[in-house]
């Protein structure tokens, strides 16, 4: 039987399929049950999810009633590849606010 590894850890997972919605991992104290550690989370494709038939679901790395889940079994991949949002957003305003100043710093 494959080993079941928790995405935001890289950790065995302690329990057994199907997984229940409320697990955590032991390691990092996520969800287990969530988009990132579905067979189906794909960050190349649209809603970040290969199953079209899924309802869209905000927060990858948070427990979700998705009725598509199955845990996945690929190796550990490392934390979260997706953009920082917020990063991205400072990164702007501050861009923003070089542009507009003339130079005096």
């Amino acid at each position: 039987m494959a080993v079941l590894v928790c995405q935001g850890s890289g950790r065995p997972v302690g329990v057994e399929e199907p997984i229940p919605r409320d697990a955590t991992c032991e390691g990092c104290g996520r969800d287990l049950r969530c988009c990132r550690n579905c067979r189906h989370f794909d960050e190349r494709y649209h809603n970040q999810c290969t199953e079209t038939e899924a309802e869209p679901v905000v927060e990858k790395t948070r427990r979700n009633f998705c009725e598509y889940f199955y845990f996945s079994l690929a190796a550990f991949a490392g934390g979260p590849q997706g953009r920082d949002r917020a990063a991205e957003a400072r990164a702007k305003l501050e861009g923003l606010f070089r542009k507009g100043d003339g130079g005096k710093g």
